[in-house]
């Protein structure tokens, strides 16, 4: 039996995803620059790919930047605010807990003279929001905090960051809550999205902007993309996208209940079976993560036992975790757990196509295998 668990990391494409990009790369390959019909097809295709994902999300379709990933979505926003916003202020406010490609991006901006704070979570991975109420100020120019933690699933409360920003431009790279919560009325002011999360095709990510904001073009050229990101549209990857959208909003209550099933499941089998474990995730998280640490046993260890028995989770995040030299979780250290805590740590991320049966198997192999390490390393 294989059983998928690391779809934080990346998701299975949808067949019919697979099948309508086979057809455009073999049929609609015009340019959509062109003026000609086939470029004139291939347009009306990445528009009514622009049309979905403006829907999901609640805005209009000339809101929707198509971009190569999340991480460009990011830099895209952080870059494009700090630098066009400069004389307005300084300060940039994010969490402790983002993602890389944003905080990476913070870094690079601190190294420009921007002044970035770093807001504080606690056990759950729950945002300080006293502590984001105080920093901000008049000098606020960027506030950029994740719709949903991709290693705990933690839930962050952007509707209420809105309410307090001020003048500041609200960002939050939404790439592991696209899909899995609502995010229509969460009032930011742009949001970063992924298709290879949503069983859509890798290389694929949107920025919504909304209207009024103007960004200074991140790729500079022919023009495309209102100008903000110029070159040839993958129109391949862009239908990809639309179409696991129309799937997966679609199909939104069932695709969510479905993984809240499986997370419930496997954590209460694990709660009822075995002794000394933290579950790190919130109750009320995403219901498409599950972390938690197994007391005197080695993560690491574990995913790949795991794995010889056809099961794939992970340790953390997919964009960090294989880094040469790269320490342990950063969002688990923020929220204070300690470094054998962390060591024992795995995510367990569901998608609608897990199953129960897939979940008493999981429980079965998780079980004998931390029984296993703890024996050889004499745990307690």
């Amino acid at each position: 039996m294989l059983v998928y668990l690391d779809n934080s990391a990346t998701t299975r494409q949808y067949d019919q995803v697979t099948e309508s990009m086979t057809k455009v790369m073999k049929d609609y390959y015009g340019n959509p620059s062109s003026l000609h019909t086939l470029g004139y097809e291939a347009e009306k295709l990445v528009k009514k790919a622009r049309k979905s994902i403006a829907q999901s999300l609640g805005a209009s379709d000339d809101e929707i930047i198509f971009t190569s990933c999340g991480t460009e979505s990011d830099n895209t926003a952080l870059y494009g605010i700090a630098h066009s916003r400069r004389r307005q202020g300084n300060k940039i406010i994010t969490s402790k807990v983002e993602h890389p490609a944003v905080l990476e991006a913070c870094k690079v901006l601190e190294k420009e003279g921007f002044h970035v704070e770093y807001i504080g979570v606690d056990k759950k991975c729950r945002l300080d929001m006293d502590a984001l109420k105080r920093a901000i100020d008049d000098d606020t120019i960027l506030v950029s905090i994740m719709s949903v933690n991709n290693e705990t699933g933690t839930i962050m409360p952007i509707e209420e960051i809105a309410g307090m920003k001020k003048n500041a431009i609200l960002h939050t790279d939404a790439v592991q809550g696209y899909g899995k919560v609502d995010l229509k009325n969460c009032r930011a002011d742009m949001i970063s999205v992924s298709a290879h999360k949503i069983h859509g095709p890798k290389g694929m990510g949107a920025l919504y902007v909304k209207k009024g904001i103007n960004l200074p073009p991140y790729m500079a050229g022919g023009g495309q993309e209102r100008g903000y990101r110029s070159g040839t549209e993958n129109v391949p990857g862009i239908v990809g996208f639309g179409r696991a959208v129309e799937l997966a909003f679609g199909d939104f209550k069932r695709r969510v209940n479905s993984m809240s099933a499986s997370r419930k499941y496997l954590l209460d089998g694990i709660s009822s079976n075995i002794k000394d474990v933290i579950v790190n995730s919130p109750a009320d998280g995403a219901a498409s993560v599950l972390n938690i640490s197994f007391l005197g046993t080695r993560g690491e260890v574990l995913l790949h036992t795991l794995e010889q028995d056809g099961i794939f989770v992970s340790t953390g995040s997919a964009c960090s975790s294989n880094k040469k030299g790269k320490g342990q979780s950063h969002v688990l250290g923020a929220m204070g757990l300690k470094p054998k805590e962390i060591e024992g740590a795995i995510r367990f991320s569901f998608s609608e196509f897990n199953t129960i049966d897939e979940m008493d198997y999981v429980l079965d192999k998780v079980e004998k295998a931390v029984t296993r390490f703890r024996r050889l390393g004499s745990f307690r």
